[in-house]
């Protein structure tokens, strides 16, 4: 995903390379990017209103979906932040290396997929785009994405840096029938790829240029981009059974272990989940609620659902990806031949 730009504002927004300031009037998120595109972004809706009604000032912290947690990693002797977000298999991997605490937020029985270290917070999927005003159609299969019509036309985020990026190197072992076959399969897609990108964000306007044909990307992210990129569309290749799925691909939320103000970070998480603020994703930032008892009636929340329709979500054992992603993310560079 993009690192974007930010600014000092009501909310504190730190880059990644620099160290939050303690306050006990303070609570520090560290977080993947995607919910804080745009003015008014559902982030920046949410943190104003908890300063507003609770006097804690939101200290935001943006990286990449893994550089966060390896942030972390290297902190966990004195830690800085109080909130993580980042979309699996970091996530399982922060917990895994017992990065977050265990804390349950309210409501938990309204939220599918809770674990005792983290909790769903936005629902989204992995996506693939291309440009429409190039292309007649968008690609079929991923049989169809190794024409040589896409060379040096296609890109797609690296996986282990870029969420979106692992995900296309999950969603090619779902589609292609096992690990095997996904890497075979990848090492054949490699002559049409750009190369390497650790931003998957910054892919859209490429693709709406007509630089690239093909990228992927994130459903919520595309989503939020394509009113400024009007030549892209949304697309899922077909496996060989012809069928179309899209990885579960969830911002998900925890409670650092041993944070600086970790009784503002349970109020936030909680704040976060509450009804009203899951009520407003989708109208603000393309996000899917992750609550069972929230069902918005706005117009980018239908067009989500409709986006996905005849599209098969899938989610694979999260805890078992983790536990592979090093030796998985080795082989992905030794198939692609990438540094």
């Amino acid at each position: 995903m993009m690192k974007r730009l930010t600014r000092l504002a009501l909310l504190s927004v730190t880059v990644l390379a620099s160290a939050p300031v303690w306050a006990d009037g303070v609570v520090t998120v560290y977080s993947a990017d995607g919910l804080h595109d745009g003015d008014n972004s559902w982030y920046q809706n949410q943190f104003d209103t908890f300063t507003k009604t609770t006097g804690i000032k939101v200290q935001y912290v943006e990286g990449g979906s893994g550089a966060i947690v390896e942030r972390l990693s290297k902190e966990r002797t004195n830690p800085q932040a109080d909130v993580l977000v980042t979309v699996p298999p970091f996530i399982q991997r922060a917990a895994k290396e017992q990065l977050l605490a265990e804390f349950k937020p309210q409501s938990s029985e309204y939220i599918p997929g809770v674990h005792d270290r983290y909790s769903p917070l936005v629902n989204n999927y992995l996506t693939f785009i291309y440009n429409s005003k190039l292309l007649k159609a968008a690609p079929a299969s991923w049989q169809d994405l190794l024409d040589s019509r896409f060379k040096n036309k296609l890109q797609y985020s690296t996986p282990g840096q870029a969420g979106d990026g692992t995900a296309v190197m999950l969603q090619a072992f779902h589609s292609l029938g096992g690990k095997d076959a996904g890497f075979d399969y990848l090492g054949k897609l490699q002559a049409n790829n750009v190369g390497p990108s650790a931003s998957t964000g910054k892919l859209t306007a490429l693709v709406n240029k007509g630089e690239l044909y093909v990228a992927n990307g994130d459903l919520q992210m595309n989503l939020s981009q394509m009113a400024r990129n009007p030549n892209v569309q949304i697309f899922w290749p077909a496996d060989a059974k012809g069928e179309r799925s899209a990885l579960a691909l969830p911002y998900t939320i925890g409670l650092v272990q041993n944070g600086p103000n970790s009784e503002n970070g349970k109020k936030l998480i909680n704040f976060l989940l509450d009804k009203p603020a899951q009520a407003s994703v989708s109208a603000l930032s393309w996000g899917l609620p992750v609550r069972s008892d929230v069902a918005p009636e706005d117009a980018n929340f239908k067009a989500a659902k409709a986006a996905l329709n005849g599209v098969k979500s899938w989610e694979p054992n999260w805890d078992d990806v983790a536990t592979s992603l090093s030796a998985d993310i080795a082989r992905w560079h030794t198939v692609t031949d990438s540094e």
